[in-house]
């Protein structure tokens, strides 16, 4: 005991270094658990850290080997939770490793505002189009830089963005009808995309894969999502992990132009 006061009595740049990483760990932790609302697995590993510190300190400030067992035990375990913990959450640590890697950046392709316009009613046109005939689809629109892994997972385009490119993807009987189609700007970047699904259990159980799909992606990433219903031909959208069903065109048209960046202008269209 007369070494942990010692430790403490001698704060100096180490010790505040210790603190400040603790803290930060505990901190990404939490996030980590709360975007996945495993409230329950947040717990389990908080209190487990706590007991495996608490027996640690004693062993460390006891001139004997106290709970020498205890402590052989909670290594064992350590081993076991962390190994647990990287195949239950696999998916969402590869994704985070694949975020730290190259991503698709086009910032310096040019594109003007009217050509933003166009992408946009070639978009919602395609949507009309998919959701008149009960075709499902998922669109992602991304305003920034796009994480390699998504456009990996998929086939490669890089073709201007029109309603009939878009409609002829995701037909039933083409071979990349099954993933999401990537949007950047003007340009259709990638199709056939493989996404992983929202762990959020509050999210209804009336929404199906791509759904599911698209929640998932915003919450990881500043994208919109557009998703047109298989079963019922709703057009919904997708942001910082929430999702609006029922969009009309002009609304659909709208949140398009905000993720683009310019000003929506209400104005009919055929």
């Amino acid at each position: 005991m007369e070494d942990l006061l010692v430790y403490l009595k001698n704060i100096n740049w180490t010790v505040i270094v210790d603190i400040i990483v603790i803290i930060a760990l505990a901190t990404i932790l939490l996030i980590f658990f709360k975007k996945r609302n495993s409230l329950k697995q947040a717990i389990f590993y908080s209190l487990f850290s706590l007991a495996y510190i608490a027996v640690n300190v004693i062993c460390a400030v006891s001139e004997t080997n106290v709970m020498y067992i205890t402590k052989r035990l909670f290594d064992y375990l350590a081993v076991f939770v962390v190994a647990a913990f990287a195949v239950i959450y696999q998916a969402d640590l590869k994704q985070m490793v694949s975020r730290l890697s190259k991503s698709y950046d086009m910032s310096k392709v040019d594109y003007t505002e009217e050509d933003l316009r166009i992408a946009a009613s070639e978009i919602v046109k395609a949507c009309q189009t998919l959701s008149k005939n009960n075709v499902g689809a998922l669109i992602i629109i991304a305003p920034n830089s796009v994480p390699s892994h998504i456009l990996d997972s998929g086939t490669e385009l890089d073709a201007l963005v029109s309603s009939r490119l878009l409609e002829s993807l995701f037909n039933t009987k083409a071979p990349l009808h099954d993933g999401a189609v990537v949007v950047k700007g003007n340009r259709t970047l990638s199709a056939g995309c493989f996404l992983a699904l929202t762990q959020d259990t509050t999210v209804s159980k009336e929404l199906g894969t791509r759904h599911r799909a698209a929640i998932g992606i915003t919450e990881e990433s500043d994208v919109l999502a557009i998703v047109v219903s298989e079963e019922t031909g709703v057009i919904s959208i997708a942001s910082h992990g929430k999702i609006k069903r029922y969009m009309t065109p002009d609304k659909l048209y709208e949140q398009i132009e905000i993720a683009y960046g310019i000003n929506y202008k209400s104005k009919k269209r055929g």
